[in-house]
C-alpha cells in the first residue's frame, strides 16, 4: 500500500515527510505508457506532489506543479490535494535517451532547462502561484530550491524510481525534510552530517527501505517522532459535467464547427486517459446554452 509518514524531530526544529509510491506510480505508468526516463520524471514529481499536498492546510485545497522544459519531455503536470490523493501526466511520455550511468536515468537531460511552477488552490481566497527556475531538472533539487527561493524554508528533498527491465515500477519513494523556525546550528550540523551518509534514495529504496526506516536513517540520533501516515492513492476527478464545462468555455465559434462537421467528438482526459463522448445533438444544445448564456450576461 501506498502511503505518506509525517514526523518531527529536535523538538520541533525539524518537520519530516517520506513516501512509499510504487503503486500510484505504476498505475500512471500504465495510463499515460510512459517510457522509462518519463516514469521517473513523472514518478518523482509525484511522490513530491503527494507529500507536498498534506503539507495544505485547507481539505479542499488543492495543489498543481508545472515544469515546462526545453528538453524533448517538454514538461509535465501534477495535481495533488489534501488526503494524499495526486494525480499526473507528461507532456511527451515517449522519450528514450541514454542513462547518465548504468542504472541511473536522465531525467534531467530529457527536461532540459525551464521552470517550476507550484499554484496552491485554496477553496477560500485568490490562489497563491510561485515560480522558480529549474536547478538541474532531476526535480528533487528543483524542488529544493523551490522551497529554499519561494517559501524561505530551508529543505532537503529526495525522490527515487527505479524501474525494472519490463518498463514497469520496482519501487518509488521520496523524502521532504524541513527546518523549522526557530532551528539551531547544531541541528543543522548534525541533519547534514546525516544526509551526507545517504548514497541516495534509490539506494534506499533498493534496500527495501520502509518511509518509516528512511526517516529512521535520515532523523538518526535526532530525536525523530513519527505523527502518523496519510494512504496516498492515483486519483482523478474528472467527469461527463466537467468535460461539459470544458466545451462551454470554448466558445461559440468552436461548437458550431464541430457541430457542422457532423461527427460525435470525443475527449480524453489527461490525467487518466477516460474518454467522454458527445454526440451532435448534444452539441446542439450546448451551443443553445452558450449563447442563452450569453445574452443574460
Amino acid at each position: 500500500m501506498d502511503y505518506i509518514v509525517r514526523a518531527t524531530a529536535c523538538g520541533g526544529q525539524i518537520r519530516a515527510f517520506a513516501a512509499t509510491t510504487r503503486s500510484l506510480v505504476e498505475q500512471a505508468r500504465e495510463i499515460h505508457q510512459t517510457s522509462p526516463v518519463c516514469t521517473a520524471a513523472l514518478g518523482r514529481l509525484m511522490t513530491a506532489g503527494a507529500m507536498m499536498g498534506i503539507m495544505l492546510k485547507g481539505e479542499d485545497d488543492l495543489m498543481t506543479m508545472t515544469i515546462r522544459g526545453d528538453g524533448p519531455m517538454q514538461g509535465l503536470t501534477v495535481t495533488a490535494d489534501a488526503r494524499g490523493r495526486v494525480k499526473g501526466f507528461v507532456y511527451n511520455p515517449n522519450v528514450w535517451n541514454a542513462p547518465k550511468y548504468k542504472g541511473k536515468l536522465d531525467v534531467g537531460n530529457a527536461i532540459g532547462r525551464g521552470t517550476l511552477t507550484v499554484v496552491r488552490d485554496q477553496a477560500f481566497g485568490e490562489p497563491y502561484s510561485s515560480q522558480v527556475e529549474l536547478v538541474s531538472g532531476e526535480i528533487a533539487e528543483d524542488l529544493t530550491s523551490y522551497f529554499v527561493t519561494s517559501e524561505q524554508v530551508p529543505s532537503s528533498v529526495g525522490l527515487g524510481v527505479l524501474v525494472n527491465t519490463d518498463q514497469s515500477v520496482e519501487q518509488a519513494g521520496g523524502f521532504i525534510i524541513q527546518l523549522m523556525p526557530g532551528y539551531t546550528d547544531e541541528t543543522v550540523n548534525r541533519l547534514e552530517e546525516n544526509l551526507k551518509k545517504i548514497h541516495s534514495v534509490t539506494k534506499l529504496l533498493e534496500d527495501g527501505l520502509s518511509p518509516e526506516e528512511i526517516l529512521q536513517t535520515i532523523l538518526a540520533d535526532m530525536d525523530l517522532e513519527l505523527l502518523d501516515t496519510v494512504p496516498a492513492e492515483f486519483y482523478c476527478n474528472c467527469s461527463r459535467e466537467r468535460v461539459t464545462k470544458v466545451l462551454l468555455s470554448i466558445g461559440e465559434k468552436d461548437l458550431q464547427e464541430m457541430i457542422d462537421e457532423g461527427k460525435p467528438v470525443e475527449l480524453a482526459c489527461h490525467f487518466c486517459g477516460k474518454k467522454y463522448s458527445f454526440s451532435v445533438d448534444e452539441l446542439k444544445i450546448l451551443l443553445a446554452a452558450a449563447r442563452a448564456r450569453k445574452q443574460k450576461s
